[in-house]
């Protein structure tokens, strides 16, 4: 289901649209929920009435890795990545961990001691 889908599915199923808002929360900007409410309707059919709070835990592990960098196990990353397939989110931010952040700072200290005059 692409973006133009979700609107149209929107459209002409006005009483669920209106129960996936209920689930947005008062903190979620509009960038943040737009991405997630789609998350919600593409994967809906799959879970039923009993299953609801699953698939928005599941929303909310993949919005707060996408927008947060909250990182999760492997397999839970796997299974909302494979159930996002296709949504488009623009602008997400890039997140790096420490040991990046540590490693790139070795290599520019490695790489300016190159650069340094040797002493006579």
């Amino acid at each position: 289901m692409s973006t133009l889908d979700v609107e149209d599915f929107i459209q002409q199923n006005r009483a669920v649209a209106d129960q996936v808002e209920t689930y947005r929360g008062y903190w979620e900007s509009e960038k943040h929920w737009l991405v997630r409410r789609e998350f919600i309707l593409r994967n809906m059919t799959e879970y039923d009435d009993e299953q609801l709070d699953q698939l928005l835990a599941l929303s909310m592990v993949w919005s707060n890795n996408v927008f947060l960098g909250c990182r999760y196990s492997t397999e839970l990353l796997e299974k909302v990545k494979e159930m996002a397939e296709g949504i488009e989110v623009e602008d997400a931010p890039v997140f790096k961990t420490r040991d990046e952040i540590m490693k790139a700072q070795q290599m520019t200290s490695s790489s300016s001691l190159l650069l340094m005059p040797a002493e006579i």
